[in-house]
């Protein structure tokens, strides 16, 4: 099990990516910051970089306006 913000759990699978939680969460903002324990992962890698089971990941949408 993964838990996503502290609050939402999504089901892990092997070999599951930074993108296939994002998928799960239904997360398709053009601007995302995550981190998996704490580490920042940059967003090239979010189809490559695999989260550990027991992972807490933050998926923070970042906005902007005036």
């Amino acid at each position: 099990m993964i838990l996503v913000n502290n609050r939402d759990k999504v089901e892990w699978r092997e070999g599951m990516t930074v993108q296939d939680v994002l998928d799960a969460m239904g997360y398709d903002y053009a601007l995302i910051t995550v981190t998996i324990e704490g580490t920042f992962v940059p967003e090239h890698d979010y189809e490559t970089c695999t989260v550990p089971d027991g992972s807490k990941v933050g998926l923070f949408h970042l906005a902007h306006g005036g």
